[in-house]
């Protein structure tokens, strides 16, 4: 009987979730999903130095974001508690004795300067790093006597003999030379282990069948896979995804650039945006498919469709799938939303609350013309408070440079506007009255058009110049225009 399908994701909380761990975690769920299994988050924190207070809990809203459920771990519970690593070091350090009881693992007693001088010798030597054996020699009583007095480190031994071979489920076979491994560092000197020993024992005691992870973890397979075969344990299958790289083609580094998961939806993205983008880096369905929402990719995803070539974050097509969620929000939705990123995106002394007339007449203009959420409070601020500034080099620029033929169009559009009746003010006279500027000006409105949107809202584009005079009104729209043409005097 084969059994039933489970995968991990286990972070460290050393920061914000990172867009590549959520790729992998996206990955990992939808390998569950699609085959009827579970999904285990676990926290790796043994690394005490870079935890970071709060992190678990921004991971965890990073996931529940882009509706990355689990079935145990923190917040769920699960036969295999307590599902945080600092709280089961008693776990690891009777695996790491077992293993020396059974002659794969040793105390090291070597000090971080020796250390330091054997890389830098390796280094001058031209030689391959890793550690050299020095202590894999000595007898374990001494060891353990050295130990009460000695801070030491335990160490696996690696079999250097012969070939390691994985059986990848994304990169077929890969074999590695054991004679160019070394004995690894299992449990370090404050007795927290490192990810390669903590991996072996919780991954065996969570039942995990399939381990999908990012393709630098590749190169530690032999350790884990000799970890393994050490204790006497069948290994889960491995599955090595592609990097994340940027443009230039490196690898996509969350030191580099705003790349924390939670930054992308203060930004303005959709989590269905976020899931559809993640889910093609690497993967795909057939040839035809670009849109896949979360139910369907949980249903049809198989690691055979992986590809190990490294996946490129194309933010382009990332605000290009934003903007066609964007679109297809239901009404109702859509208000809500630019409601809540309008006010939050205005200015402190702007009054709240906004007006709910001019957010009804406002959203529709919109849904057309943004890719990201955060862009909306500055396609509406003209609306509110003081007219913007700009530079009065700006309403020349938008018409060739000519400052004479922008005047006479903005003292066309101060005419034509005051033509409108109070009464009557609206889109509609509105554009009657602009667009019978062609005739006075001889030229088609879209070679002047940008000198009235720079007057009116103070940028050369924006939503509909028609739809912004009738909602800023006829008063402000000719004290704008006046202000304008001031500006060319």
């Amino acid at each position: 009987m084969t059994a039933p399908v489970r995968t991990r994701f286990a972070p460290s909380p050393t920061g914000d979730l990172h867009i590549g761990g959520l790729r992998t975690a996206l990955f990992q769920w939808a390998f569950a999903r699609a085959n009827g299994g579970q999904l285990v988050l676990r926290i790796e924190d043994t690394d005490r130095e870079r935890y970071v207070e709060g992190a678990v809990e921004v991971i965890a809203e990073g996931l529940r974001w882009l509706g990355v459920d689990w079935d145990e771990g923190p917040g769920a519970g699960g036969p295999h508690a307590p599902y945080v690593q600092s709280e089961r070091l008693d776990r690891y350090h009777a695996v790491a004795a077992e293993l020396r009881a059974r002659g794969r693992a040793y105390r090291c007693f070597c000090s971080p300067e020796r250390l330091a001088r054997l890389r830098a010798d390796q280094r001058a030597g031209g030689e391959p790093g890793g550690y050299d054996g020095r202590c894999a020699a000595i007898p374990e009583a001494g060891a353990e006597a050295r130990a009460r007095t000695e801070p030491s480190v335990v160490r696996f031994r690696m079999d250097r003999a012969g070939t390691t071979t994985l059986d990848d489920l994304v990169r077929g076979r890969v074999a590695f030379e054991n004679a160019l491994q070394d004995d690894f560092v299992l449990l370090k000197a404050d007795g927290f282990p490192t990810y390669h020993l903590a991996m072996l024992a919780d991954d065996h005691e969570m039942e995990i069948t399939h381990v999908i992870r990012a393709e630098e973890w590749l190169a530690s397979a032999p350790r884990h896979l000799q970890l393994y075969e050490a204790m006497g344990w069948p290994a889960p299958r491995f599955a090595h995804i592609p990097l994340i790289v940027d443009g230039a083609g490196r690898k996509l580094s969350k030191r580099e650039g705003d790349v924390g998961v939670l930054s992308f939806r203060d930004r303005g993205y959709l989590p269905e945006a976020m899931l559809n983008f993640l889910a093609f880096l690497g993967w795909s369905l057939d040839d035809r498919t670009s849109h896949i929402t979360r139910e369907e990719f949980a249903r049809v995803f198989t690691l055979d469709r992986v590809v190990p070539n490294p996946a490129a974050f194309d933010v382009e097509r990332l605000d290009a799938l934003n903007g066609h969620y964007i679109r297809a929000l239901p009404p109702g939705r859509w208000r809500e939303l630019a409601g809540e990123w309008i006010e939050r995106g205005l200015p402190a002394d702007v009054p709240r609350p906004l007006d709910s007339a001019l957010l009804d007449a406002l959203a529709p203009l919109l849904q057309e013309r943004v890719a990201r959420l955060d862009e909306l409070p500055g396609l509406v601020r003209f609306l509110f408070g003081e007219a913007p500034e700009y530079p009065a080099a700006l309403l020349a620029e938008r018409i060739g440079g000519d400052a004479a033929l922008a005047a006479r169009a903005l003292d066309a559009a101060i005419a034509a506007v005051e033509g409108v009746a109070p009464g009557e003010w609206g889109p509609v006279p509105v554009e009657a009255a602009l667009r019978s500027l062609q005739d006075a000006l001889g030229l088609k409105l879209r070679k002047f058009v940008s000198v009235l949107y720079v007057a009116v809202m103070g940028a050369p584009r924006g939503i509909p110049l028609f739809d912004s005079a009738a909602l800023l009104g006829r008063e402000r729209t000719l004290a704008r225009l006046r202000a304008a043409r001031a500006k060319l005097a």
